[in-house]
């Protein structure tokens, strides 16, 4: 259990910084766009195009944000094989609160105080969620049930992204909260893989869960750099943790058997419905970028004195 806890925080931590840097790259990205007034920087629709997401994609920022995303990838696989899914999945969601604390620094975002309040709602639900957590399930389903995964993370994360092209610039909410789905699919696929344990590589690669966790992780990914680029970088991430922390822990308790400790299932329900309440309403507070003033640009608004 506490080395399944200090992978999911790790994960968590990549996951955060990973956020950061990303959004820090898409913006860089959307700047020289906008600098260049470069026509094919956005769709029909007002959101943004595939070159202009390609382009936020290769700078140093996004690529380095990349790489702790992998890393995090990595981390949050080991921690859904050792842990319930509603706790792996919610610890690793707690990478909101890295991402609104580094935010200050590198993005000049100021957050407000239902903000500050939300981040401590979600924390105060990882404490009870740590404290009712009990065994994690097999993992054992029938191949259908791999099936099935595949095909809903092929059809929601192809949809979405058709849903999210045609939304535009209003898409960045939608765009967070499908990455999270397919975030969390990763999750679900990872404790239901074949293969692992023992190492049987026909078996992996004959998997379908194997090809549901590459399209979700694809697609995944690209509705997440999406939404960074449109939105609020705490806001999108926020609604990430919903995708990802909700649907994988149902899943977890009702098909694979994970469980609280006896007598503390209200208190993991409790728990997983604070953490839920407490993104949503950093989604909710957050604005596109209402405080997000960097100082330097802060400077540069105050008013020159009145000479006499």
């Amino acid at each position: 259990m506490i080395i399944g806890l200090v992978t999911a925080v790790a994960a968590s931590a990549c996951y955060g910084t990973g956020s950061v840097l990303q959004a820090v790259g898409s913006r860089k990205s959307a700047r020289r766009e906008a600098a260049t007034a470069s026509g094919t920087g956005t769709t029909q629709h007002g959101g943004p195009s595939l070159s202009s997401t390609a382009k936020a994609a290769v700078t140093w920022e996004f690529m380095v944000g990349t790489v702790l995303d992998f890393v995090g990838f990595g981390l949050g696989a080991l921690a859904a094989r050792m842990l319930p899914l509603f706790l792996s999945q919610t610890v690793i969601s707690a990478n909101l609160i890295v991402t609104a604390l580094l935010s200050i620094k590198l993005l000049g975002i100021r957050l407000t105080r239902p903000e500050w309040i939300s981040i401590g709602v979600v924390c105060s639900a990882l404490v009870l969620l740590a404290t009712a957590a009990g065994h994690e399930g097999s993992g054992d389903a029938a191949m259908s049930t791999h099936w099935w995964l595949l095909v809903i993370s092929v059809v929601l994360m192809g949809g979405g992204t058709v849903a999210v092209r045609l939304m535009g610039s209003r898409a960045a909410i939608l765009a967070g909260l499908l990455s999270g789905l397919g975030f969390g699919a990763i999750g679900v696929g990872v404790r239901i893989l074949h293969g692992i344990d023992p190492f049987d590589l026909p078996a992996l690669v004959t998997d379908p869960a194997l090809y549901a966790i590459l399209v979700s992780g694809a697609v995944g990914m690209y509705l997440h750099t999406v939404a960074l680029q449109i939105g609020s970088v705490n806001g999108a991430t926020a609604a990430l943790v919903v995708g990802e922390t909700v649907l994988p822990g149902i899943i977890g308790v009702v098909w694979l058997g994970d469980a609280s400790r006896d007598g503390f299932a209200w208190v993991a329900i409790l728990g997983f419905l604070l953490a839920v309440a407490g993104a949503v309403a950093v989604a909710w507070f957050g604005e596109p970028d209402g405080h997000a003033v960097a100082p330097e640009q802060e400077r540069e608004r105050e008013p020159e004195p009145i000479r006499s």
